[in-house]
């Protein structure tokens, strides 16, 4: 795809498909969404797009520059979804613990895209204001900017990474998860005590709970350590809120 991108008002006189669809940049990228959620994420061309949409291929030139243009839009729908009626209650833990388990839940709503899109930084509207939010709650909350930026940076690249490697597991096939998840019970819960000792004495547990994901306790001791940083800094003379 290259450089062909035509100005809003010219896409908005566009007659509909076939289907009767009128395209927009958004109907394109949900379409994205759909397709790579049922196939997976090689659906994400402009062949495949243009045949789900009823249009010519080349129609999606008209909205997005390339196929990584499409990428960091679907991106972009993600966090705007996870950002969808949020309202923040004034304690920063709570809205950053809310703020967190949406972000994930949006990845994991689309495993194929959050296997793409995880690790991508689009610049645009929605990620633009999901930064402003938090950097204004950590600086809301008394952290000193470079405090601030840094459990910033803690707290997004623990929540992506997360939706990742449990995308990555919900987009394996269902026998392969299934054996992943029997490992446990199969290979851990049967070693001896005598030769392991603390999986021996944890196996019930394990087997319980590596089926969930790891990422809400996770969130909790980051928000646990740093309120304690943020304890400390208002128990330093010249730092305090």
């Amino acid at each position: 795809m290259n450089d062909r991108v035509v100005p809003e008002p010219e896409r908005r006189r566009r007659r509909p498909t076939k289907q009767g669809t009128v395209l927009s940049a958004e109907v394109i990228v949900t379409t994205a969404l759909r397709l790579m959620r049922q196939h997976g994420a090689e659906a994400l061309t402009v062949r495949r797009l243009g045949a789900a949409l009823g249009a010519d291929p080349s129609a999606i030139y008209r909205y997005f520059r390339s196929t990584d243009d499409l990428l960091l839009a679907i991106a972009d729908e993600l966090i705007a979804r996870a950002q969808q009626d949020w309202r923040s209650t004034g304690d920063w833990q709570a809205d950053l613990r809310e703020i967190g388990l949406r972000i994930h839940a949006a990845y994991q709503a689309h495993p194929q895209a959050a296997l793409l899109a995880a690790y991508r930084t689009t610049g645009r509207e929605n990620e633009t204001r999901a930064v402003e939010t938090i950097l204004g709650i950590l600086r809301g909350a008394g952290f000193p900017d470079p405090e601030a930026v840094a459990i910033y940076h803690a707290f997004v690249d623990q929540g992506l990474a997360f939706a990742a490697q449990d995308a990555a597991a919900a987009a394996l096939p269902g026998p392969a998860w299934a054996a992943d998840l029997d490992v446990w019970h199969r290979h851990y819960a049967r070693l001896p005590a005598e030769t392991h000792p603390n999986i021996a004495a944890t196996a019930r547990l394990l087997v319980t709970d590596m089926r969930r994901s790891g990422y809400p306790l996770a969130l909790e001791l980051l928000l646990s350590a740093a309120a304690a940083r943020l304890e400390r800094v208002r128990a330093t003379p010249g730092r305090g809120a």
